[in-house]
């Protein structure tokens, strides 16, 4: 077992975010391999464009739960690189609605293959291994615990907690 196996929770932000990092680098380099001009980090815009002709900045923020300004730097992101552009919306003068540009769409083309071959990849890796097949789940359960209670209350309440004492 290594340190990061025997210490459990208390470094479960490090063993996601060196699994996370690790992931998204292997992503990336199939597009590269694939000599196709996309960054993993882009794939929540990509995702939700594909489903969506457009969305305002405030809608992709909510749907990918990031902050407004976090969104808002994804986007400018991608109409300096030509791939996505803006437009005042119409209905109200202060919502700016993104949408694909033409470079956009043939990028859009060329990795919905390459999502579905992810996903099946994915999917058959971790049925290779019982517990791995349970890893969507846990996530899932451990977003909705970290949902409904407050980690720093929790402990803060137990750091309060004194032992009895026999007096």
């Amino acid at each position: 077992m290594n340190l990061y196996q025997s210490l459990g929770y208390l470094v479960l932000g490090s063993r996601l975010r060196r699994m996370s990092e690790t992931f998204l680098a292997e992503i990336n380099r199939i597009y590269q391999n694939e000599g196709i001009e996309f960054e993993a980090s882009w794939f929540p815009v990509f995702y939700l464009l594909s489903k969506n002709e457009s969305l305002s900045i405030k809608e992709l923020s909510e749907q990918t739960e990031v902050s407004h300004p976090a969104a808002s730097q994804l986007i400018t992101n991608l109409k300096n690189k030509n791939i996505v552009e803006t437009s005042v919306c119409t209905d109200d003068g202060r919502r700016q609605l993104v949408q694909f540009t033409p470079k956009g769409k043939a990028i859009l083309d060329q990795i919905l293959p390459i999502w579905e071959a992810i996903n099946t990849s994915m999917m058959d890796l971790a049925e290779s291994d019982a517990a791995a097949t349970q890893l969507l789940p846990a996530i899932a359960a451990m977003e909705n615990v970290f949902r409904s209670a407050n980690l720093a209350d929790t402990v803060g309440k137990k750091l309060n907690l004194k032992p009895a004492t026999d007096e």
